[in-house]
């Protein structure tokens, strides 16, 4: 068993982005939040000192857990418990969480550093999930809740409000975190949609869509889009050629992917990771 002083001993490394969550209140309410379940299917990224690791393992039969960094990872194995802790070290962004299996629940400090592409990772394998709750960036989060027509609202609203249902459901200070970060955060929950509200019946075409209409988010939709559709195909579709992206709603936009996948333009690259 490693003791807790090994824990706290462990110097913040910034390459990592490491803020770890000390603040037991938080921690409480985090896990309220989740609602474990004992033999709910559970991936917990970037645990750190394994603070919200073991409140959740009070709760949950067994626990897997993603660190990227090998002194935590090791220590988090050495602490156990063996038979109910899984420590894959190893980078979020690489690990396949879809061949973890269906209904599984991801929950994580998220590193501020690597939010968005972690995020555009899990909505690869949204079909595997049952629902996401992460500690981000409290701008990320406004980001990701945005309403059309405001500044927070872009390509990373769109593409997760597209496969998810989003809230934020409360907000952290810095002084819950050591070392402190500068910025504020906030609490998410993320569910999968069973049905999008608006089908996009060419995803690719719709990541593609989103990417071109906030490259340069002071281009009107006429220009942004000029690589797949004219004016006339957009007006066609219902859409102001000189309206700009963050006007539209995700169903405007899904509209629009169908106009142009039903007219054949284009072809359908792979959706892109944001970066």
């Amino acid at each position: 068993m490693v003791a807790m002083s090994g824990y706290e001993s462990h110097r913040a490394r910034k390459r990592f982005g490491q803020n770890f969550l000390v603040d037991r209140a938080v921690i409480e309410r985090i896990v309220r939040a989740i609602d474990p379940q004992p033999d709910d299917r559970m991936i917990e990224i970037g645990p750190g000192r394994g603070a919200l690791t073991h409140a959740l393992l009070d709760r949950l039969s067994r626990l897997d857990v993603i660190e990227i960094d090998r002194d935590l990872s090791a220590a988090l194995a050495e602490r156990g418990p063996a038979d109910r802790l899984r420590v894959h070290s190893a980078d979020a962004l690489k690990y396949d969480f879809a061949a973890a299996g269906p209904r599984l629940r991801v929950v994580g400090n998220l590193p501020y550093n690597i939010s968005s592409p972690l995020l555009f990772r899990l909505l690869e394998c949204a079909n595997s999930l049952l629902d996401i709750h992460v500690m981000l960036q409290r701008e990320v989060v406004e980001r990701m809740v945005a309403r059309p027509g405001s500044a927070d609202y872009g390509r990373l609203t769109v593409m997760l409000g597209y496969r998810f249902e989003i809230e934020r459901l409360f907000l952290v200070p810095p002084g819950a975190f050591r070392p402190q970060p500068k910025v504020e955060s906030a609490f998410a929950r993320l569910r999968p949609r069973a049905v999008p509200e608006a089908a996009a019946r060419d995803e690719a075409m719709l990541a593609r869509v989103v990417t071109l209409a906030f490259g340069q988010r002071r281009k009107t939709l006429r220009n942004a889009l000029a690589p797949i559709a004219d004016a006339d195909r957009l007006r066609a579709a219902g859409i102001d050629p000189q309206a700009r992206g963050e006007t539209l709603s995700i169903a405007q936009f899904v509209m629009l992917v169908n106009a142009v996948s039903d007219a054949g333009d284009g072809a359908s690259p792979a959706q892109p990771t944001l970066r």
